[in-house]
């Protein structure tokens, strides 16, 4: 439904995702002119009332163009490399963002974070708090993953994972995931008779999904495979999300006023969206600190009645880990497989002692318990 209070724009506060293969050009280096178009789109976005976080990357292009002719690339290691880029090219990357928006009479700011920092819950609301205050100034704030001092093992899987967790985290109705195709296809991409597929139920998985490319892009960490598991995430929490073409003219405009004129792929928000500590425990699952395993019984009552269930001591065969209260923790059905995320109600020492036990208080209650 268009709401006509935001010129035409179907939401009032989106979070627009910009992949490296839609900054970067063939030889490695920043496209100043694409990031100049995407610039004017997200301006006229703010014209429209439309508040718009941007997820960015590029750093790396930036700091690879600066440094070329300055270092032998072939002498550093992959670590060292994402380092350095990020270092030099961070700084650089935002010059050119600043520049572009104040040509609008606009101003953006920058947001480092790194999955580590996000670990927590008061961390997470201080995260958002601070892009709050910037876009109640009419600030843009503009995220980015800190690679200077992320290591591998604690590093997000790649900017659509941060894109994920920062549209769940600024309550956004839409994000928009930008990259270098028209979006999710029905077969083959190279195949002339494959089409975009318009529109994604997050509830049914596609029936066949081995045409989604596993490979990931040029220049960034992610592909196709971990963008559709990421638009279904966020689509199931009542987020709208579209993957398009970044490389198509006013394509963020077309998309926020719901033109299908040009080709993208839509996935439908869920009518029933989770809270927002949900949607926080949802994108946690990185930061669990135990398991606990539960039997047939209870996994049919958390996948199968349709009711709020908790998780309960009786349904606990086993606790792994050694977590506290409020920590994250998976919950594991007979099968082995994550059924579930939960902030636990006790610490693992207590969740031991009561697995089994009738009649106890939950481990995790319904309200902090986001089923996977």
């Amino acid at each position: 439904m268009t709401n006509t209070d935001n010129g035409g724009s179907q939401w009032s506060r989106i979070t627009v995702k910009i992949g490296s293969n839609v900054l970067t050009r063939p030889d490695g280096t920043l496209d100043i002119t694409r990031m100049s178009a995407i610039v004017d789109q997200v301006a006229q976005l703010r014209r429209m009332g439309v508040e718009v976080t941007m997820v960015s990357s590029g750093a790396m292009a930036c700091g690879r163009g600066l440094m070329r002719g300055r270092c032998d690339e072939r002498q550093l290691d992959a670590v060292a490399a994402r380092q350095l880029y990020s270092a030099v090219g961070q700084a650089q990357l935002m010059r050119r963002y600043c520049d572009f928006f104040a040509d609008h009479g606009m101003a953006c700011g920058q947001v480092l974070t790194t999955k580590a920092s996000l670990g927590t819950r008061a961390h997470y609301l201080n995260q958002k708090r601070c892009m709050e205050v910037m876009l109640e100034h009419g600030v843009i704030p503009i995220v980015n993953e800190n690679d200077t001092i992320s290591v591998t093992e604690l590093m997000f899987t790649d900017n659509d994972e941060l894109s994920g967790l920062v549209a769940a985290m600024m309550g956004a109705q839409a994000l928009v995931i930008l990259s270098n195709v028209d979006g999710v296809y029905d077969g083959n991409p190279a195949d002339p008779a494959s089409h975009v597929i318009a529109t994604i139920d997050p509830r049914r998985r596609l029936a066949d999904t081995s045409f989604i490319q596993q490979s990931k892009s040029s220049f960034g960490r992610g592909g196709m495979a971990t963008k559709y598991g990421i638009a279904r995430k966020v689509a199931s929490e009542g987020i709208a999300v579209a993957i398009a073409n970044g490389r198509r003219t006013d394509i963020l405009l077309h998309v926020a006023r719901g033109d299908r004129s040009v080709p993208y792929t839509l996935f439908a928000p869920s009518a029933r969206p989770v809270s927002s500590l949900k949607k926080w425990i949802a994108h946690s699952e990185g930061f669990a600190k135990g398991e606990i395993h539960i039997n047939a019984g209870a996994c049919q009552a958390l996948l199968g009645t349709g009711r709020a269930t908790s998780v309960l001591p009786v349904g606990v065969t086993a606790v792994e880990g050694d977590f506290k209260r409020d920590d994250i923790v998976r919950v594991i059905g007979p099968d082995g497989a994550v059924v579930a995320y939960g902030r636990v109600a006790c610490d693992s020492a207590k969740a031991r002692a009561t697995a089994g036990q009738q009649g106890a208080r939950p481990l995790i209650h319904y309200d902090y318990l986001y089923i996977d």
